[in-house]
């Protein structure tokens, strides 16, 4: 599997906090498990559990006149499908379901809920193609040639092994798909209780992550490319293994900045917020910062990106996390080698080794 099991699971090692005093937080507490908390006309805030360090996600309810649409889905686990059932008691029945990304603590119940309800899927291709492709282990989405990145950047023993042993860990944590869905693109416009919302594709986290914006309202439901505490996980995996996911991932977010900064946000981890510029430039700090010090560190001698995770990951490793953080290291490396900061080299041993140019 070359997702993360929770799409943001790493990032607490390497986001920022410090930032998060310049944000307003309007909501001082989350809805606890199968409840939901106004936050908006017609709009609810669900929180479901999460089976990580990152113990939650959240989701969201659309008033769609006389019934409900879904955004977001939680991850395919039995205390999040309890908590489903006592949410639709206590709702109109959905009439869809917008997925913002593939990741499984977005889309993991996309088909449990689809069958349970009788309800379509909307989102992109991007997410939807990619989907199917990681549950069938296709199109360079297999186990065996995410081992192979992860050898090439320096990963071996115990470590290496752990990695072998996920095996397809995307099947084991999404119910099975929806075979059809409907596309957005990035710039569509669609009507939810006659309130216009706005799709606003990103990319570097997922392919086509599709964040939803409405003026009217003031309120971007932003899933996991604008998170008030840490920064969302941008990883290589052995799809794309010279990517720049970073470089995209920063593209994306300034796009943000066009909307009003009073705009309510609403991520997918932590607490709703307001102040979208000073995020975004935290952001960009942040990166900015962990990107000097990985060229600085390859100056001394030729780098993997395992001898790196300290630098980009300030605390130990379990194995978990040493899933993502592998992925947002060679990430880093592709970013200062695209921008020619780096040279990269193919050592004897097959092993990916870096230094500052």
């Amino acid at each position: 599997m070359l997702t993360p099991a929770s799409s943001a699971a790493v990032a607490s090692a390497s986001g920022p906090d410090s930032a998060a005093g310049a944000l307003q937080f309007p909501f001082s507490a989350p809805p606890g498990a199968g409840e939901s908390l106004a936050v908006a006309e017609g709009l609810w805030w669900l929180r479901m559990p999460l089976p990580f360090a990152l113990d939650h996600i959240n989701l969201w309810l659309l008033r769609d006149g006389h019934g409900m649409t879904l955004v977001d889905t939680g991850f395919n686990n039995e205390a999040t499908r309890a908590a489903w059932e006592t949410v639709l008691a206590q709702h109109p029945p959905a009439v869809r379901m917008i997925v913002t990304h593939y990741h499984p603590d977005h889309l993991g119940l996309a088909g449990w809920l689809a069958q349970r309800l009788g309800i379509g899927l909307w989102t992109t291709q991007g997410e939807f193609l990619t989907a199917h492709a990681v549950w069938d282990a296709a199109a360079g989405y297999d186990p065996d040639a995410l081992v192979a990145l992860f050898r090439a950047h320096g990963l071996q023993g115990e470590r290496l092994e752990a990695v072998i042993d996920r095996g397809n860990h995307y099947r084991r944590t999404v119910s099975p798909l929806p075979r059809t869905y409907r596309r957005l693109c990035d710039g569509d416009t669609f009507a939810v209780d006659e309130r216009t919302w706005q799709v606003i594709v990103g990319t570097g986290h997922a392919p086509e992550h599709a964040a939803l914006h409405c003026a009217s309202l003031g309120v971007l439901i932003s899933g996991d490319m604008l998170l008030p505490r840490i920064s969302t996980n941008t990883s290589v995996w052995s799809l794309e293994p010279d990517g720049d996911p970073v470089g995209q991932f920063l593209a994306s977010i300034r796009r943000f900045t066009a909307l009003p900064d009073e705009t309510l946000v609403l991520p997918a981890h932590g607490l709703p917020f307001r102040g979208i510029a000073a995020r975004v430039a935290a952001l960009e700090a942040h990166h900015a910062a962990r990107l000097a010090e990985l060229r600085e560190a390859c100056h001394a001698a030729p780098l993997t990106a395992v001898d790196v995770l300290p630098v980009l990951f300030r605390r130990p490793l379990d194995n978990h996390q040493l899933f993502f953080a592998m992925g947002e290291a060679i990430a880093h490396l592709n970013h200062l080698l695209r921008r020619g900061a780096l040279t990269r080299q193919l050592d004897a041993g097959g092993v990916f080794r870096f230094r500052a140019a």
